[in-house]
């Protein structure tokens, strides 16, 4: 059965993503390892720290940065979390100093909000009612 092992998220600063994803949003470091000039660097759920990983990717491919920007020109998420309560996350973010472009919204089903993860991606939170 194939099964998702690894995602990706492209960031134009690992360092600074790594920071992000694990001091503010609450991930822990899973892979460290250099190669070459960048770092293949994963982050986990705390919740589920053999589930999927999230790959702190380098953005330094040319069509990479077109991308990003053409998506978070244009309002869209690269990449979505769940989590258990939205509005209490949007919170508790806001109070790290997250800074939302989308604050918390009920659209029947599902509730969103969308931030941005300071590495040229915009990342949608969700709860599904």
């Amino acid at each position: 059965m194939i099964r998702i092992n690894i995602t990706s998220v492209f960031v134009d600063d690992q360092a600074k993503a790594l920071e992000f994803y694990t001091e503010k949003l609450g991930f822990i470091k899973k892979t460290d390892v250099p190669a070459g000039e960048a770092r293949w660097l994963t982050v986990v759920s705390p919740a589920n720290p053999d589930g999927v990983e999230l790959l702190l990717e380098p953005d330094g491919h040319p069509a990479a940065k077109p991308f990003k920007k053409a998506l978070t020109d244009d309002g869209i998420p690269f990449t979505q979390f769940a989590v258990d309560d939205v509005y209490a996350e949007v919170d508790r973010l806001k109070g790290l100093g997250v800074e939302f472009t989308q604050d918390a919204v009920d659209m029947g089903p599902v509730v969103t909000a969308v931030f941005d993860d300071t590495c040229g991606n915009l990342i949608q939170l969700a709860t599904m009612k």
